[in-house]
């Protein structure tokens, strides 16, 4: 992936990481799960949105397990929920469906206004239907921080922008293996937009 893709280095290294894992794995498709994974391993700042270091090891442990274990049911399966909207020319409101929206909502999480869309992912080939709309929506939501002034002119979508987006929608694979580590999804995506976006620990910016 370029430049012109419109993300990040380290998410464009997160997700060679996971096209590489899901061909290794013998995976039909790249799935949120692939991603939830490859965005640990390459993007300090999504381990970061994790409230605690044994919580990121416990997932972690079990996001490794996936080869010989709960993976191997969904080898056979599509990963979409329907509830992420596929961003095309056709759609003007790139939000999460009002079911979908509804408990984020509830836990504090701001909803990112309806907004011309930016162009659909250009690697989404060999994605999922849920993970190909998850990463536009990463990109609706980074075009909506930069016209909202709180990032610069140009800057592309970061790891936290897929994270936010793979965890709104309940369907996804990414959800499951976070519940059943024991993260709670609603309060990893409000803890990403409250501020954890923008700022490492120690109060580094990432601008």
């Amino acid at each position: 992936m370029d430049d012109d893709a419109g993300f990040s280095a380290e998410l464009t290294s997160a997700l060679g990481g996971a096209r590489r894992r899901a061909v290794r794995d013998g995976d039909r498709q790249i799935d949120t799960a692939h991603l939830l994974h490859s965005l640990l391993e390459h993007d300090p700042l999504v381990r970061a949105a994790f409230a605690e270091g044994s919580q990121l090891a416990r997932l972690l442990g079990y996001l490794v397990q996936r080869s010989i274990g709960y993976g191997l049911r969904w080898q056979s399966g599509v990963e979409d929920s329907g509830a992420l909207p596929v961003v095309t020319a056709a759609v003007t409101d790139p939000r999460p469906a009002p079911d979908a929206q509804a408990p984020l909502a509830a836990a504090g999480a701001p909803v990112i206004a309806a907004q011309a869309p930016p162009a659909a992912c250009p690697l989404a080939e060999g994605f999922s239907p849920l993970a190909t709309a998850a990463l536009d929506h990463a990109r609706v939501r980074a075009a909506a921080r930069r016209a909202e002034g709180r990032a610069r002119p140009g800057e592309p979508a970061r790891g936290v922008d897929l994270l936010a987006a793979i965890v709104a929608d309940p369907g996804a694979r990414a959800v499951e293996v976070l519940t059943r580590a024991g993260v709670d999804p609603l309060a990893l995506r409000a803890r990403v937009e409250a501020g954890l976006d923008v700022r490492l620990p120690g109060g580094g910016s990432t601008c």
